[in-house]
């Protein structure tokens, strides 16, 4: 039976080790905290999984909590023209619905659905210096913590990397108690985008305490949105989102005044630089790791791809090790089996990329042409679950140009 050491407990580690442990690996996880530690915590996090990848979790019965999570049909897009007028408006629906599990709710569970199923679980953080001796231990070991030093294991891919400080300064914040659009009274993920200042996103959610809204604040650095670096408690936080959505998203205002946070650690605050990393990290001439998720591939939020690249990595991820049968998890295999996730994942970094910077021309036009024609918002909207068909439509003016022509005069 192969070993396999998974080092973190996040959507890509945890769905990758009880994804082996079905097909009859050896699996170990290590995890910096318990499941009541990650319960309890404070938010990790805002998370939209789209629909091909919820499928990805269903296939592993790892849908938990599909029952009581809302069922979110379609996304709204609202763009301002000046700060707090509304200058365009659409929506677009998906074919099937997402959901947005709290990821304390998630990795709490998923982390005892592992040790209930007989998996090993090692609570304790680890530092570069312990790996190369843990790596001899295991036929496979994986980094899928995206944060602390065990990420300096690998290289940032310039070429792959535009950017190398964070393009927008991140806070959110869990409720209860919002409002539904009385004219849209369907669960939908609403994102208000301000040229030049940022995004605000509501995402309804699930968490401890039962159905919420996520609400996320992309600010880009020195703007009007760029003020929580004081980092606020929950009731301050709310009291500033306020503020902000009644003289920026006031659309949005009256539909959050009765609100109140979910808990006492409902809210998160950061930043990042947006990164592709080289996958391979090197301990000794003949000890290698394999980096996962957002260890290798880190987009902004603000095309919510975070999540759903992660489940997408441990997919691919667990395909090319059963594949690998017998057969030695080198360096070039680890390289291999990369190339096959970034085959995926470059979709949706390079439309995240082109999204934090000013919005193309063309980009412009086909949000005009949303507002008009439900077929451009639908096809929008499928981007963001399916983003490998940007590339066929969106990505390229040239092919704007032809698809925009293609459709029916209205």
């Amino acid at each position: 039976m192969r070993r396999i050491l998974i080092i973190g407990a996040g959507q890509a580690g945890l769905q990758l080790a009880l994804s082996l442990q079905s097909e009859g690996y050896d699996v170990t996880v290590m995890s910096s905290r318990t499941p009541d530690e990650i319960r309890y915590g404070r938010v990790m996090s805002t998370q939209c999984m789209f629909y091909p990848q919820l499928q990805l979790e269903r296939d592993r019965g790892l849908n938990l909590w599909e029952e009581q999570s809302p069922k979110i049909v379609a996304q709204r897009l609202t763009v301002a023209g000046p700060p707090g007028q509304e200058a365009l408006q659409f929506v677009g629906r998906w074919d099937d619905y997402a959901q947005a599990v709290d990821q304390r709710v998630k990795m709490a569970g998923w982390l005892e659905l592992f040790e209930s199923r007989g998996g090993n679980v090692v609570y304790h953080g680890v530092m570069t210096s312990d790996l190369e001796g843990l790596a001899t231990l295991y036929d496979l070991t994986l980094i899928a913590a995206g944060k602390g030093e065990l990420v300096e294991l690998f290289d940032r891919d310039a070429s792959r990397s535009p950017y190398d400080r964070p393009q927008r300064h991140l806070s959110c914040i869990f409720l209860h108690g919002m409002a539904s659009r009385p004219d849209y009274p369907e669960p939908h993920v609403r994102i208000s985008a301000t040229p030049g200042i940022g995004e605000f996103f509501i995402m309804p959610g699930y968490t401890n305490t039962g159905p919420c809204d996520c609400l996320l604040w992309e600010a880009v650095p020195g703007g009007p949105f760029d003020v929580w670096s004081d980092r606020p408690s929950p009731d301050g936080h709310l009291a500033r989102t306020l503020e902000l959505m009644r003289e920026y998203v006031p659309w949005e205002y009256e539909l959050t005044v009765g609100a109140e946070p979910t808990d006492a650690r409902s809210t998160l605050y950061g930043g990042y630089a947006p990164v592709v990393r080289h996958p391979v990290g090197r301990l000794s001439d003949s000890a290698h790791v394999l980096g996962m998720g957002d260890v290798i591939v880190a987009n902004d939020p603000v095309t919510g791809q975070g999540s759903n690249n992660a489940a997408r990595c441990a997919a691919i991820y667990c395909d090319e090790i059963l594949k690998r049968g017998d057969r030695p998890f080198d360096a070039d295999w680890m390289q291999q089996t990369f190339d096959a996730f970034w085959d995926y994942a470059r979709h949706p970094t390079q439309y995240t990329n082109m999204m934090l910077g000013p919005l193309p021309e063309h980009v412009q036009r086909v949000l005009g042409a949303a507002t008009q024609n439900e077929q451009v918002a639908y096809r929008f909207a499928f981007g963001y679950a399916n983003p490998w068909d940007f590339e066929n439509w969106l990505m390229d003016p040239a092919k704007t140009d032809a698809y925009l022509g293609s459709l029916p005069t209205p």
